[in-house]
């Protein structure tokens, strides 16, 4: 009686600790340039630090297989210059920079599925 309890209880706390849900199950690259994750599970909130010169673009893609996604993009503690709230499906846009600085991308899922990516451009 007291091995089956035993085994019982084992087997419990293997389900238990194999039900504990995965923050972030993907890959992740980032520098002052871009910030690129590819994800099959995002639950947190992640930020890239971007340096941007005046007249420059910050082009995003968005890619929402499942879940949803929040996110900004923001110099210091300044109104965001672009922001996206429960978005849930995807989207290719440019946002042009106005004023040179380090740009804070940050982006939040949830239960989210898909990729992100922010490239800073070049304009000539």
């Amino acid at each position: 009686m007291k091995k089956t309890l035993g085994i019982l209880c084992s087997f419990i706390l293997v389900l238990s600790l194999t039900a504990c849900g995965t923050d972030f199950d993907g890959s992740r690259t980032g520098n002052n340039n871009e910030f690129v994750m590819n994800y099959k599970v995002f639950n947190i909130t992640d930020s890239q630090d971007l340096i941007v010169e005046k007249g420059n673009t910050i082009h995003a893609e968005i890619i929402v297989e499942g879940g949803s996604l929040s996110f900004k993009i923001q110099k210091d503690n300044e109104v965001p210059v672009y922001e996206g709230v429960d978005v849930s499906s995807s989207d290719e846009f440019d946002v042009d920079i106005e004023e040179s600085g380090t740009y804070t991308v940050s982006v939040t899922g949830e239960k989210a599925k898909g990729s992100v990516s922010f490239t800073v451009v070049t304009n000539q």
